[in-house]
């Protein structure tokens, strides 16, 4: 049966806001939650940026919430602290942290100064960080010098009888279909039934078949339909840039340049915008039967706390 989850927007808000939000968002019922990772927000005017992994720990603390995050190790990340971080995680609040990986975005991993790599080039390093990951989760001392980056004698103490399971981050179908070989689920974006198919299908076509897959589903509600979209281009606009800018972009201010100009139809066309809950359950119901266990909302509209009241009344329960 579907879960329907929470995600804690980084990109939006302070870190003690979003552990509030977490706080409630369990009281209400939301059965689990997930966070991004970013060091830049995408946009300069009113944006967020704290640290993730710091912020988990509170919050798996402060809840009994399941979460899991995203984070691209290989520039900003050395593979050997993600899996030192990951695995802290894991063995404090066993089953309840797992860990997506993806490829990465310029905006947030330029800031070490290194070359970005072409996206061939970003997916293989992303293999051989993973790679390095699972090794010193299984308990062995690495060396690996690969082209990418060196580990020497590097051994976790700490580690996690179970340890997380990766997700696969993929946006497009080429990528879901590379991922769906090595990862031990899929992670995706989108909003039309479509769309997401195109990646579910692919991602089974490539391995991914009976592996759980989940959904992080960019929303805006409110009682009104305009107020609806007009908070969503104000908080969201990046969402109209395209994928290849997207991943390439360096600065939130390059994101405001893009998106000066962004028309309330724009906004519409690439989020689930809509005053009417009855067609946010049908969103979801879509989510279902293409086979995602977890969509987690991605609230980017007005009222954080009505919207979570809300869909906790009136949304939760279609899928109980």
């Amino acid at each position: 049966m579907l879960k329907i989850g929470y995600h804690a927007s980084h990109e939006l808000f302070p870190p003690g806001e979003l552990l509030r939000q977490a706080r409630l968002a369990e009281e209400l019922g939301f059965p689990a939650a997930m966070c991004s990772d970013h060091f830049n927000p995408w946009t300069d005017k009113g944006g967020e940026s704290a640290f993730a992994f710091a912020w988990l720990g509170a919050a798996l603390q402060a809840t009994s919430l399941p979460f899991g995050s995203v984070c691209a190790p290989g520039q900003r990340y050395h593979p050997a602290i993600v899996a030192q971080a990951a695995a802290t995680l894991a063995d404090m609040f066993p089953g309840r942290y797992w860990v997506a990986m993806g490829t990465g975005q310029y905006l947030n991993e330029h800031v070490t100064g290194d070359p970005w790599p072409t996206k061939p080039e970003r997916r293989e390093r992303l293999l051989e960080a993973v790679k390095v990951i699972r090794a010193l989760w299984a308990g062995e001392t690495v060396n690996h010098h690969g082209r990418w980056f060196r580990v020497d004698d590097a051994k976790l103490y700490t580690r996690p009888e179970v340890p997380p399971r990766i997700y696969g981050a993929a946006i497009t179908a080429e990528t879901a279909e590379w991922v769906g070989g090595w990862a031990d689920g899929l992670i995706t974006v989108g909003k039309e039934k479509d769309q997401i198919r195109q990646v579910v299908e692919a991602f089974r076509r490539g391995g991914g078949e009976g592996k759980p897959m989940a959904l992080q589903a960019a929303l805006s509600y409110a009682e009104d339909e305009r107020t609806a979209l007009v908070e969503a281009r104000r908080r969201w606009p990046m969402i109209t840039v395209t994928l290849e800018q997207n991943q390439d972009v360096a600065t939130p201010e390059e994101f405001d340049r893009l998106t000066r100009d962004v028309e309330l139809g724009e906004i519409k066309d690439k989020l689930r915008v809509s005053a009417d809950i009855d067609r946010h359950v049908e969103w979801l119901r879509g989510d279902e039967e293409l086979g995602f266990d977890h969509v987690y909302l991605h609230h980017v509209g007005p009222d954080p706390d009505g919207f979570l009241r809300t869909f906790a009344r009136r949304v939760l329960p279609a899928f109980s």
